[in-house]
């Protein structure tokens, strides 16, 4: 049976706020559908959105968060824990930054804060099996990235290491997902150790090759590392469970490349834009999951250093479900509507019957 991928959707994160209507689920939910969504990922952090722990103890509560949606003409494609996912490992480097993600009760305390984000990604396992989804999205985060580039030339074993530790912090979250019959789709992102194909299998290498662990798809993320982000889908197609349908350009120049020399986004060669102004090949990328039997949604990831957001969101619907293929049972030259039997095929060859 043909697949045909669900959508358009859209991930609410960027858009919650203080005011109405992106500052509590019934309001934004609404406005994702008046704007053609059929869909809606919850950032769990955001409780002005969601109560992730309330999600995790009470079928109840997820009952009426669905109903919400429904009531507004959305689904649940899936939950959404990039912050505590990206807290599970944090290099020291980076401590001050990444607090912020947590509460105040942890902050300073890299333990605690670490303690905090495995609960919470425990969470994420049982919340979505108590919502009937079948993915979440999250961030590996990352112990070696301050190491990416060579130089000085990295300690012999320090990336093995670390892809090591990674490993061991995951594995039992992964387990969790397993009991709960959720995966978990990493977004490829640098920033994180997993950021590309090659850093994918590290990791799962380092968490024996779990089921759940897999992939959401951002192609914006390979365009700025000059990927090939179609033969990725080839390479990884078994693996990709989850779609942000997010657009980036890459213009470098005699002043600067992919590193972008420390400048903004709006001044940077690679930069994110908003569907349909940047330089992604989305009719390649939807054609291949097409190939493929992709079958779970396409959600905008809006992002753009130039666009209002409000703008990028109405038309990030219509871009999406232009670009989503309805799946023939047939190719257009399967003339033979049903099954031949021998003595019409040798007819057709031109052999005579025995």
């Amino acid at each position: 049976m043909a697949k045909t991928m669900k959508g358009p959707a859209i991930f609410l994160a960027q858009f919650a706020g203080d005011a109405a209507p992106f500052n509590s689920l019934p309001a934004i939910a609404k406005w994702a559908a008046g704007l053609g969504y059929k869909g809606v990922q919850i950032p769990t952090w955001d409780g002005r959105l969601f109560d992730l722990e309330k999600a995790a103890t009470s079928k109840t509560y997820c009952d009426e968060v669905k109903g919400i949606c429904a009531d507004a003409g959305v689904e649940i494609t899936e939950l959404s824990t990039h912050l505590q996912g990206q807290l599970v490992a944090v290099h020291p480097a980076y401590d001050a930054q990444f607090d912020g993600f947590a509460p105040a009760a942890v902050h300073n305390n890299p333990k605690a804060r670490q303690a905090w984000a495995v609960e919470q990604m425990a969470f994420g396992a049982q919340a979505s099996r108590n919502l009937g989804l079948k993915t979440s999205v999250s961030f590996s985060g990352a112990l070696a990235f301050p190491y990416l580039y060579p130089w000085p030339q990295r300690p012999a074993g320090l990336i093995e290491e670390a892809f090591a530790e990674l490993g061991r912090r995951w594995k039992p979250i992964l387990d969790r997902y397993e009991d709960a019959g959720v995966d978990i789709g990493y977004e490829i992102h640098p920033g994180e150790d997993v950021f590309d194909g090659a850093t994918f299998e590290m990791f799962l290498d380092a968490v024996g090759g779990h089921r759940r662990c897999n992939i959401n798809y951002d192609p914006s993320h390979f365009l700025l590392q000059q990927l090939d982000y179609l033969a990725f889908i080839d390479i990884y197609h078994e693996r990709i469970k989850a779609f942000h349908v997010k657009d980036a350009e890459f213009n470098p120049n005699g002043r600067q490349g992919v590193y972008s020399g420390y400048q903004g986004w709006v001044n940077r060669a690679g930069r994110f834009r908003s569907l349909g102004d940047g330089q992604v090949d989305f009719s390649g990328i939807f054609s291949k999951l097409a190939a493929y039997d992709y079958d779970s949604w396409a959600v905008l990831e809006w992002e753009c250093c130039l666009k209002h957001p409000e703008d990028g969101a109405a038309e990030g619907a219509p871009f999406i479900q232009h670009h989503i293929i309805r799946v023939t049972e047939r190719a257009f030259d399967d003339f033979a509507e049903g099954k031949s039997d021998k003595a019409a095929l040798r007819k057709m060859m031109g052999i005579e019957s025995e």
